[in-house]
């Protein structure tokens, strides 16, 4: 497969562009059509050999390998969700965030004229004031997570005054977490009427809705409560808090995008994705973006369409980066994060 492109010349040079995070117009969301959330199926034989045979289809080597790669940290939202983070620690990987990859990498791969950050830096509100001063005026967002992460189940009230604060502390992207309970039972008007709330509370910041596939029990339920979300307003929908059993997937994946596809060919409006949770190595990191670009197109592999949840990831993307240019791996703590 090709490396993604733009119109300046060279792989690496295509990769290093970026676009501003958010290019797209916002999700309006539209009224609630239960006849098309209640059609929604998905078949799972199909789903697991269309992306159990992705892998042996697609591959990338060498320099396109390379461009691929550094365009993957151009979308990641770089993450601390720690019970013992710092400000100091947040701070860290806002410096890191602002120079992901090393100079001496970029400079060997023909890059080092050109400005490469991640997508954005994602943080409990706590920190939100502290990572917002530490990028300054760089351009680079901050994500809070919010509405009781991860479990979701706080209160709503207290849900929309946690987005607020976090708006006000100066996020610019909230990535809220559903009720589970409301796929489990099948109450889409309350999964509507709570999501079109956390986007009214989120004003002028992009909102991403956290579906926590690993709790939604079926496929058919994350198609539905995909195309529910969006419906209600959400610019991404997310796979997951992280801390679920089962994180991101393949399979999951394929079936948010399609309804993303499904979204956009009913409405014209162009919403995002999000994977999270378990994507710590760069080779996994490119089937994702394979899959993005054969389902949706080209456009959903810049950072106002795409975001990948991960901390440790950029580590190994740097570090296969060093080997591209060097012929040799090192060692993780070469590559330090925050």
């Amino acid at each position: 497969m090709e490396a993604p492109h733009t119109h300046e010349h060279g792989a690496a040079s295509a990769l290093a562009h970026r676009q501003s995070n958010h290019g797209h117009a916002r999700n309006p969301g539209m009224e609630l059509d239960l006849s098309w959330v209640l059609d929604s199926r998905v078949n799972l034989s199909a789903t697991e050999r269309r992306v159990a045979s992705l892998p042996g289809r697609r591959t990338v080597k060498k320099d396109a390998q390379a461009a691929w790669l550094l365009k993957a940290v151009t979308c990641i939202d770089l993450t601390t969700l720690s019970g013992d983070d710092t400000p100091e620690r947040v701070r860290r990987l806002c410096a890191k965030a602002l120079n992901p990859v090393r100079r001496d990498i970029l400079e060997r791969l023909g890059m080092g004229d050109r400005r490469i950050t991640t997508g954005a830096i994602c943080v409990y509100h706590r920190y939100v004031a502290t990572a917002v001063e530490a990028l300054g005026d760089s351009g680079v967002p901050v994500a809070a997570v919010s509405t009781g992460f991860p479990a979701g189940l706080s209160p709503h009230h207290l849900k929309l005054k946690e987005i607020e604060a976090s708006v006000a502390d100066g996020a610019r992207e909230i990535d809220i977490v559903i009720t589970r309970e409301h796929v489990l039972t099948g109450n889409w008007t309350a999964l509507y009427d709570e999501m079109k709330d956390y986007r009214a509370a989120c004003g002028d910041a992009h909102v991403k809705a956290i579906l926590a596939t690993g709790d939604l029990k079926t496929l058919r339920n994350v198609a539905r409560a995909s195309l529910v979300c969006m419906m209600a307003g959400a610019d991404f929908i997310k796979t997951s808090t992280g801390k679920e059993g089962v994180n991101a997937t393949l399979a999951v994946t394929l079936t948010m995008l399609r309804a993303i596809r499904a979204y956009e060919e009913r409405t014209g409006i162009k919403v995002g994705y999000k994977p999270a949770g378990g994507i710590s190595a760069a080779k996994d990191i490119l089937n994702y973006q394979f899959l993005m670009k054969e389902e949706l197109g080209r456009e959903w592999l810049e950072p106002d369409l795409f975001r990948i949840g991960a901390s440790s990831l950029l580590a190994d993307i740097e570090r296969q980066l060093e080997h591209h240019v060097t012929g040799a791996y090192s060692a993780f703590n070469r590559h330090p994060i925050g």
